[in-house]
C-alpha cells in the first residue's frame, strides 16, 4: 500500500509540475486544439473512472445505497483530501505555503458551495430518488447548459447557431449511450429528477466561476481551497447528521486516496484549461464523460456483461462530431 501511496504522489507531482510550466512557460501551448482535446479528454476519463471506484469504495466502507449521510461524509473526505493534496503538492512546489489572496477568499466560499457542496448534495440525494438511466441522461446535459450559461448568463462569450447545433448533438449522444429502453417513463420527483437538474446547474454555474475567478487568482490554488471548504462542510454535516465511516480494509483507504488524486488532477487541469480558453471550446468534452464511465464500468465492474457495441460506437461518433461543431462555432467567433 505505501508503494502505491508514493506512485501515486510521484504521478500527481508530475502532472501538476508539467502543468504549472505549461501555463506559467508556454501559455499559449495550452490554447491548441489538440492540447486542449488530450488535457480535457484526460480530465474527462479521471471523471469517467470515479463510477466504479466510488461504487468500490461504497462496499469497502459497508455504505448501503439508503445511507445519504454516510455517502455525504464520503465525498466530504474525498473533497477535503483532494483539496489538501492540491495545496500540499502546489506549495511545495512552489516553495511557499499557497493561499488565495484576502481580497479572494469570498471567491473560493462562493465557488465551494456551488461545485462542491450544491452540486454533490443535491447529486448524492437525487440520484437515490431516481433510475441511472435519468440520472446519466440529466448529468450528461451539464456541457450544453455550461456553454448556455456561459452565454447568456455569464456573458464569456456569444452564442450562435453552430454552439445550438453541436450542443444539442451532443446531447443527443449523452441520451443514446444511456438509452436501454427502461428507465424513462414519464414521471417525475422532485427529490429525484429535480435534484439532479439542481445539481447539473450548481456544476454548469461552477464552470462559469473558474472562469471568472481564475483571471484574478492562481487556479490551482483556488481550486484546492474551494475543494477544502466545501468538502470540511460536507463532512462536518453529514456526520452531524449521523454519517460514519467503517473501512473494511487497508483498500478502503487507497480507493479514497485514488478518488482524491483523480478530483485534484482533474479540477486543476479543468480550471487552468477555463482560464485560457472560452469555456464552449473546454466545456463541450464533458460530453465524454459518460462515455468513459460506461466502458471503465464494463471493464472493471461489469466485465461480463454484454457490450452494445453498435450503440456505443453512434454515441462516440455523435459526440465527436458535436466537439468538431461546437470547436467550429468558436472559431466563427474569434
Amino acid at each position: 500500500m505505501l508503494d502505491f501511496f508514493r506512485e501515486t504522489a510521484i504521478l500527481y507531482a508530475f502532472i501538476k509540475n508539467t502543468l504549472r510550466m505549461m501555463y506559467m512557460e508556454k501559455k499559449p501551448m495550452l490554447t491548441r486544439p489538440l492540447v486542449v482535446a488530450f488535457l480535457a479528454g484526460f480530465c474527462c476519463l479521471l471523471w469517467g473512472s470515479a463510477i466504479p471506484f466510488i461504487n468500490l469504495g461504497y462496499r469497502l466502507f459497508s455504505i448501503e445505497s439508503g445511507e445519504t449521510a454516510t455517502q455525504i461524509l464520503f465525498a466530504g473526505c474525498r473533497f477535503f483530501l483532494a483539496g489538501a493534496l492540491t495545496v500540499l503538492i502546489t506549495s511545495i512546489g512552489e516553495r511557499r505555503f499557497v493561499k488565495p489572496r484576502r481580497e479572494n477568499r469570498d471567491k473560493v466560499v462562493k465557488l465551494a458551495l456551488a461545485q462542491t457542496i450544491t452540486q454533490y448534495v443535491f447529486f448524492y440525494i437525487g440520484v437515490a430518488h431516481t433510475t441511472s438511466v435519468k440520472g446519466s441522461i440529466i448529468q450528461g446535459l451539464n456541457a450544453f447548459v455550461a456553454i448556455l450559461i456561459a452565454c447568456y448568463l455569464f456573458r464569456s462569450e456569444r452564442m450562435n447557431r453552430l454552439k445550438w447545433i453541436g450542443g444539442l448533438i451532443g446531447v443527443a449522444g449523452i441520451i443514446l449511450v444511456n438509452f436501454d429502453g427502461t428507465g424513462l417513463d414519464g414521471s417525475f420527483s422532485f427529490l429525484g429528477e429535480g435534484f439532479l437538474i439542481i445539481s447539473m446547474a450548481a456544476s454548469a454555474c461552477s464552470t462559469g466561476l473558474i472562469k471568472r475567478y481564475g483571471q484574478t487568482e492562481d487556479p490551482v490554488a483556488l481550486s484546492g481551497w474551494q475543494f477544502m471548504t466545501g468538502g470540511a462542510a460536507m463532512a462536518v454535516c453529514a456526520a452531524i447528521a449521523g454519517g460514519r465511516l467503517h473501512p473494511q480494509s487497508p483498500m478502503a483507504g487507497v480507493v479514497l486516496l485514488y478518488l482524491a488524486a483523480l478530483s485534484a488532477t482533474a479540477y486543476s487541469l479543468w480550471a487552468v484549461l477555463l482560464k485560457v480558453n472560452p469555456v464552449s471550446r473546454v466545456a463541450v468534452y464533458t460530453f465524454l464523460q459518460p462515455i468513459f464511465g460506461v466502458l471503465l464500468s464494463l471493464l472493471l465492474v461489469d466485465s461480463g456483461a454484454d457490450v452494445p457495441l453498435l450503440r456505443y460506437g453512434a454515441a462516440l461518433v455523435l459526440i465527436c462530431l458535436s466537439i468538431v461543431i461546437v470547436g467550429r462555432g468558436q472559431r466563427e467567433d474569434a
